[in-house]
């Protein structure tokens, strides 16, 4: 069972301190959120078990971490400025606005005027001035992709690792577009995450790579939790292709708002390395590129065989960090009823996501060995570094289980009077709710078998 709808998620999320609406006291800003004390260990662990998959588990990838401020060429080169727009329809009535492709029957979806100006591009970039004097003259842009500082620092990568073709680079952060109506919950912001490799390729081998990374990273959200029931895969049609790619794939989640996309792997051809290298004219480029006149870095790679210098073809995994929070989040609710009229709501999620992998909690909050025992089992599971472990005081142990079960806590290990006797803890799993007695030198290799 999934959510039933995103009032239960956005609910859940506030009430115990996953995600909270930005500058909610005065109001909040619309397309902008915030990670609390637990939203940000699961978003950390997504990103964490992204970052593993892609760079730790494989010998042909590099990380990198770049600039969010990029310099206006970047973006005019890789041909964000003239593209990266939505259609922009303004209600004259209740001076609304709103992307054209969500206006239904030429009808305003805030007051149902059919009093609509003409759609018309809105570039989605953010700008910011740099250096002392706005003028208007030293800008930059808040970066709207994190591809594009892979592609410039390319020459870089190469020459700091001596990499060969095929090979990666891996990068997180933040970034951001202006969108016109942000739009259910974390699933379309103003400033979110991103998770992507930029893949480079010999030229005719680029659609064995595609198909092999289409199953790659299906197989990794099936890792995180993600049902297969719940998963669509889509060919997105030429016409709605972007303008430097080849073939796209979309991996779509059935999200408690609708199918929508969750990760896109796109076959860009050599146009990002193409577009940005200075010398086109020497590299037999396959995509339409802009004159670049103003790169002054040569960007190709050697063919260590035959001495020729490549401009690679470009394979793209991108998730959002967002949406895929979001969806782990959807996929592992539950509630779970009883037969004596009771419920509870459950977090199952995958152990390596959990915020919290394990709370100790004493039976008694005002008995001072207790308390103490509890923290010593506390400081030795944290000692193992496989995640947070809370030592949860608050003295009443059913309140305790139902409130770890709802954040996806997947042990509960109880100190009591008889550990303080014989060395024996009990442990509650949060999924089928049984309990077993181990002892204490058994809870560290106990710990690892159930998180690893």
């Amino acid at each position: 069972m999934v959510a039933e709808n995103m009032d239960e998620l956005v609910s859940l999320c506030k009430r115990r301190g996953f995600i909270y609406q930005t500058n909610e006291i005065y109001g909040g800003l619309q397309g902008l959120y915030d990670y609390g004390p637990l939203g940000v260990e699961l978003k950390n662990n997504l990103k964490s078990s992204w970052w593993s998959s892609m760079v730790y588990e494989r010998d042909d990838v590099e990380g990198l971490d770049s600039s969010i401020l990029t310099h206006p060429h970047v973006l005019k080169y890789s041909g964000h400025e003239e593209t990266f727009t939505d259609p922009l329809v303004d209600c004259k009535d209740c001076k609304s606005r709103w992307r054209a492709d969500h206006i239904k029957d030429n009808f305003c979806p805030s007051c149902g005027s059919d009093n609509l100006t003409e759609p018309r591009p809105f570039n989605l970039m953010f700008k910011t001035n740099v250096g002392p004097v706005d003028d208007g003259s030293n800008f930059a842009y808040l970066r709207p992709e994190t591809a594009q500082q892979i592609f410039t620092n390319f020459k870089n990568v190469v020459d700091s690792t001596s990499r060969v073709l095929p090979f990666g680079i891996a990068q997180m952060g933040k970034a951001f577009r202006n969108e016109i109506t942000p739009r259910n919950f974390i699933f379309r912001v103003r400033e979110f995450e991103q998770m992507e490799l930029e893949f480079f390729v010999e030229p005719g081998t680029d659609e064995d790579w595609h198909e092999k990374w289409v199953e790659k990273r299906i197989e990794w959200w099936e890792n995180q939790g993600i049902s297969k029931e719940n998963i669509q895969i889509i060919e997105v049609p030429k016409k709605d292709l972007s303008h430097y790619s080849k073939k796209t794939i979309d991996i779509m989640y059935k999200f408690p708002h609708g199918v929508e996309e969750l990760e896109g792997i796109a076959n860009r051809t050599d146009f990002d390395i193409g577009s940005h290298t200075r010398h086109q004219k020497d590299f037999q480029i396959d995509s339409k590129v802009i004159k670049n006149d103003d790169s002054v870095t040569k960007l190709a790679i050697q063919n260590k065989k035959t001495n020729d210098w490549v401009i690679p073809y470009v394979i793209e995994p991108s998730a959002g960090v967002d949406r895929g929070v979001l969806a782990v989040l959807n996929e592992s609710y539950k509630i779970e009823k009883f037969d004596d009229g009771k419920e509870r709501i459950l977090l199952a999620l995958k152990p390596h996501l959990s915020p919290i992998k394990a709370a100790v909690i004493p039976l008694k909050r005002n008995n001072d060995e207790i308390v103490e025992k509890a923290l010593d089992i506390k400081r030795m599971l944290q000692s193992l570094k496989l995640g947070r472990v809370l030592l949860d005081n608050s003295g009443n142990i059913g309140k305790s289980y139902r409130r770890h079960d709802e954040v996806g806590t997947p042990m509960c290990i109880t100190v009591d009077f008889q550990s303080l006797d014989d060395d024996t803890i009990t442990v509650r799993d949060r999924d089928t709710m049984e309990q077993v007695r181990i002892s204490c030198d058994e809870a560290p290799h106990y710990f690892q078998k159930n998180l690893l």
